[in-house]
């Protein structure tokens, strides 16, 4: 059996969202298995898709994906899929009922982090336990990047 090198196709991140790094302050990450239709799985290896203004949500038992973007797959014609519809997450029993413990706590959010595809082909999505970073919080945090920014500018002039 071959193994699969890291530049595979097949082991590739569809769509992230980085805007949540900045707007949240991560806490725990689990990684979620997506029922997706057919044409949903080919959109998706064309490399097209956006989950940066999508989120997470627990009703009744289950855990969701609402609002993310992807788009028709052209050559589906009329079996194509709704780009926006909800999409059910997979995760165990006890994944779902910390995820769903977490959510009710004050504060705290599930956030979509990233879409790939695993080194086995499936889709999966990460999906953060995640508290809104106050603006104080977000200004510290390009005072950092900066910061690293110029320091590596520095190093990178000096030696």
């Amino acid at each position: 059996m071959a193994t699969r090198k890291k530049s595979d196709p097949a082991r590739k991140i569809v769509a992230e969202n980085r805007r949540a790094r900045f707007n949240y302050e991560i806490d725990d990450t689990v990684e979620a298995g997506l029922v997706l239709q057919g044409t949903e799985v080919k959109s998706l290896r064309n490399g097209e898709a956006n989950i940066a203004e999508s989120y997470v949500s627990e009703e009744g038992g289950e855990i969701w994906l609402i609002n993310s973007y992807i788009p028709e797959y052209l050559e589906a014609n009329r079996f194509n899929h709704e780009p926006r519809r909800r999409r059910k997450l997979l995760l165990n029993k006890r994944e779902m009922a910390r995820m769903a413990q977490s959510a009710d706590r004050e504060g705290m959010t599930l956030v979509p982090l990233k879409l790939y595809f695993n080194d086995r082909g499936l889709a999966k999505l990460q999906v953060a336990i995640a508290k809104g970073k106050k603006t104080v919080d977000k200004r510290e945090t390009v005072k950092k990047r900066d910061w690293d920014r110029q320091k590596a500018r520095i190093l990178k002039e000096h030696g």
